[in-house]
């Protein structure tokens, strides 16, 4: 019998804690060993998240400097910012998989000016690699540390980074305007997310300055060979998970959006979760939901010399865990749809 990998989750009384578990559960090569939510130590899964109830096997909830880490194989950081990276340094053994913003950008003052704290590690920034999996492929199998993109990144950047790699828009006019739902503001109590404030509205935040937007920046400039500058700007929508985005892009000299489908049919034609829709069909959160799976899909605008492109996610699969688990297989050279082959929910 081939021996389970022993992961480590590290806050899983949070939204992409809990779904991690949730797809490990069911993944064939991993073994659940340690689960970490420092507020809520000695409580059983069951108790913070019911859906847990029918398995009673999981581990209790512990204090994060309580687990052996000489017993775990793959550590997955499912904590705030700054907390993950200071306590991820110090762990020795264990690849990482982190799910904060920690590691996502190389320069730590990039970081320090956007997410308000010094780097807890500078160090380690180099040695992480951006886990965006369908663009990382070729490193993450050496990698130590696995750097997952943000949610709003991981859409944007799938849906742009073929077209500026092959030259056929301007990067300098792209404009995202992206909607999420409440869970990818995390579980921490908010008056803002209270019930009473966000059903039945839709309101946008981070406007002009968006913690996202240096991580699209940075992957959208290695592309180009250059600094790149995005308006993005997010919005707060009355649904659980579920992600979608609206990008306008200017096309190139002599390009059309004809152009920009074939190239999206090129570069994921043989992706397992990554779909082009048939022509004229808009994705749409549903195709997606509770699963690890992207739709996305081009479409000419009215304005000459521009195009439309919209992408689908679940902010807490592929925009989270899901891809979490998709690098943790490429790192310890498994097939890459293990463990996240669930077909989206729907209704």
């Amino acid at each position: 019998m081939t021996t389970p990998l022993r992961i480590a989750v590290l806050g899983a009384s949070g939204y992409t804690g809990a779904d991690l578990v949730r797809l490990a559960l069911t993944h064939p090569r991993v073994e659940i060993a340690a689960l970490s939510a420092n507020a809520k130590a000695g409580q059983t899964m069951a108790e913070v998240w019911p859906h847990f109830a029918p398995y009673p096997a999981l581990p209790r909830l512990c204090r994060a400097e309580d687990i052996d880490w000489a017993g775990i194989d793959v550590v997955f950081g499912c904590l705030p910012h700054a907390a993950s990276a200071e306590l991820l340094s110090v762990i020795e053994g264990p690849r990482i998989v982190d799910l904060s913003a920690d590691f996502r950008l190389k320069n730590a003052a990039t970081y320090a000016d956007w997410y308000g704290v010094a780097h807890p590690a500078p160090a380690l920034l180099p040695e992480a690699v951006y886990g965006l999996t369908e663009f990382a492929r070729d490193a993450l199998p050496a990698a130590r540390i696995a750097a997952c993109p943000g949610c709003y990144p991981t859409a944007a950047l799938l849906a742009l980074l073929p077209l500026v790699e092959a030259g056929l828009i301007s990067a300098d006019r792209i404009t995202i305007n992206a909607l999420s739902g409440v869970s990818g503001a995390g579980r921490g109590l908010k008056e803002a997310n209270l019930f009473a404030e966000v059903a039945e509205a839709v309101h946008p935040y981070g406007i002009g300055r968006h913690r996202h937007m240096p991580e699209i920046e940075q992957e959208l400039g290695r592309r180009a060979g250059r600094a790149v500058t995005v308006s993005f700007t997010p919005h707060l929508v009355p649904m659980n998970r579920g992600e979608l985005e609206t990008i306008i892009v200017d096309l190139a000299e002599g390009r059309s959006a004809a152009n920009l489908r074939a190239a999206f049919e090129a570069r994921y034609a043989d992706e397992p979760f990554v779909h082009l829709l048939p022509d004229g069909v808009a994705p749409a959160t549903r195709m997606v939901r509770g699963s690890n799976h992207v739709v996305l899909n081009v479409f000419a605008d009215r304005v000459p010399g521009r195009a439309i492109v919209i992408v689908a996610i679940d902010n807490l699969v592929k925009g989270s865990s899901g891809q979490a688990i998709q690098n943790m297989n490429l790192m310890f050279g498994l097939p890459e749809t293990m463990g996240l082959e669930q077909a989206p929910l729907f209704p």
